[in-house]
Formats: C-alpha cells, sequence, structure tokens
C-alpha cells in the first residue's frame, strides 16, 4: 500500500471558494485522482497553511511513500504565514528525501525553497489552456513528461511562474509564453517534479475555475464579458461530459486528445508514480 501525503495550497478562504465553485478542496479533488491511478494508493490530506495544523517533522514525513502539492491562490511572493508554512513543509519534504510533486503553485513553492526565484510571468498569464508545450532536450530524455508528443497543451490556470530556475535543476518542458513548463528540482537528498500546467484537472473543474476567476480573465484579455467566460466554461463541461460526442467543441477551442483523454492528461502524475513513488517504496 503507498502512502500519500497531500497538501492543500489553499488558504482557509481558498479553499472554501474551490468548494463553492467545485464541491470539494484541491486537496480532496487530488486525493480521488491519486486513487484511480493507483488502486493500492491512501492519501492523508493536509491544510499547510493553516496556522492550528501542526506540519509533519522529518519522522512524520518518513512514514509517507510521497508528497503532493496543489495548486494556489496564494502568491509565494508574498510576506504571510501561510506561504511560509507551506515552505517550511516543502523544505522539511525535500530535507527528508521524500519524493515531492508539485502543479503550479507548487513548483513555485519548490523553486523558490531550492534557491530559484518565482514572480508574474513576464510573459503574461495562462488561462485555460497553456499551447505548444514542447519537452526540453532533457525533458526528451527524462521520465516525467515520457510519453508526451513533441508538442502538446495541457490544463493550465496562473498569473505567476518559476522565473529563474534553481541550482541543482533541471527545465523539462516550456512553450512560447514560459521557459518552465515541467522541472525537476534536487536538494539535498530529496527530488521534486512538477507542473507549471495543471494535469489534474477535468475538464469540468478548469470551467469553475474560469468562472472563479472571471475578472482576471477579462483583465488578461482572453474574454471580454463574463458571459464569454461562462460559455468557455460552459464548453468545457460539455466536453468533460461527452468528448466523443461534442467533437465541434473540441475542433472550435483546439482541443486535442492530450487534453481530452484522462489518462493522456493526467500522464505526468501517473509517471511520478511508476518512477519516483513505487520504486522508493519497495525498498
Amino acid at each position: 500500500m503507498l502512502h500519500c501525503l497531500v497538501a492543500d495550497g489553499n488558504a482557509r478562504d481558498g479553499r472554501e471558494n474551490h468548494v463553492r465553485a467545485t464541491g470539494k478542496t484541491s486537496a480532496q479533488a487530488y486525493a480521488a485522482l491519486l486513487k484511480t491511478l493507483a488502486t493500492d494508493l491512501a492519501c492523508t490530506l493536509i491544510n499547510p497553511a493553516d496556522a492550528d495544523v501542526a506540519l509533519p517533522s522529518g519522522s512524520d514525513l518518513a512514514g509517507f511513500d510521497a508528497l503532493i502539492f496543489t495548486g494556489s491562490a496564494l502568491h509565494v511572493t508574498e510576506a504571510r504565514p501561510e506561504v511560509g508554512r507551506q515552505r517550511d513543509l516543502m523544505r522539511a519534504a525535500l530535507d527528508t528525501g521524500l519524493p515531492v510533486f508539485g502543479s503550479c503553485w507548487g513548483v513555485q513553492v519548490a523553486a523558490t525553497v531550492a534557491g530559484g526565484d518565482a514572480a508574474r510571468n513576464p510573459g503574461g498569464p495562462e488561462y485555460g489552456f497553456a499551447r505548444a508545450i514542447m519537452p526540453t532536450l532533457s525533458g526528451r530524455r527524462h521520465p516525467l513528461v515520457s510519453g508526451r508528443p513533441a508538442a502538446y497543451d495541457a490544463p493550465a490556470m496562473h498569473l505567476d511562474a518559476v522565473i529563474a530556475p534553481p541550482p541543482n535543476s533541471d527545465v523539462l518542458a516550456s512553450n512560447a509564453l514560459l521557459d518552465v513548463q515541467a522541472i525537476e528540482i534536487r536538494r539535498g537528498a530529496g527530488v521534486f517534479w512538477g507542473t507549471q500546467y495543471h494535469p489534474e484537472l477535468d475538464l469540468d473543474e478548469l470551467g469553475a475555475m474560469l468562472r472563479l476567476q472571471a475578472e482576471d480573465v477579462i483583465e488578461a484579455g482572453f474574454c471580454r464579458h463574463r458571459a464569454d467566460v461562462e460559455a468557455f466554461a460552459a464548453d468545457l463541461d460539455d466536453l468533460h461530459r461527452g468528448p466523443r460526442e461534442r467533437t465541434d467543441l473540441a475542433w472550435r477551442h483546439g482541443i486535442g486528445s492530450e487534453v481530452l483523454d484522462a489518462l493522456s492528461r493526467r500522464r505526468e502524475i501517473a509517471n511520478f508514480l511508476d518512477h519516483l513513488v513505487r520504486p522508493r517504496a519497495r525498498r
């Protein structure tokens, strides 16, 4: 039996907003996804941003096979206790040698803990999808993005990103807007694999996140009106319910099989489990 610790990146208000939008917290959604990829996996959920939550120590973390960091509405550049506590958890996990995976927020936390920089992406935000992501030369040989084609799209929702990779890291994928779309980071005994995009999001969850951040989407110029955001989100809902029946919507929005097929969309998470977590658990 594999045992993963799933850290929700949101503070309390962010979790409440996420539940209103999707019916579950980010950590709950991640845990459900992990169990579809590994039936022999159990998850413990933690809210490390909360001051009343005791962060696990090195000896506590040793009882887990992996740590997963979700996305977050927080900004890693903010000098807030909610951010500092999550940096502390990431640091402790890497120092313990625990394999860590993170998407979006998780990548930014890992990079800054390891000595890199994260901030507002100079290339602009990515809302809905990160387009034309391409594995780097290193990425073509790396198991995190194994199975991905020469160019692919993925769900994405972010303003911030890793601007300067830390020492002892390897950038594995990028696109025209962002140099760091996927990365491996090594710090001490630990290793982190992660993506700036969201391989964990189903299309209906992505639609819910677009509704939640509609004003940001409009401000960025992706849509002109809230009704436009709602129409796009509704199309994503329809594609989630029946991707084979709504090829018209897939064509209209330029959404291919790497997004529509659940196993392809979640490829990086499955690769993390297969290449880092299971081998460690068998030792």
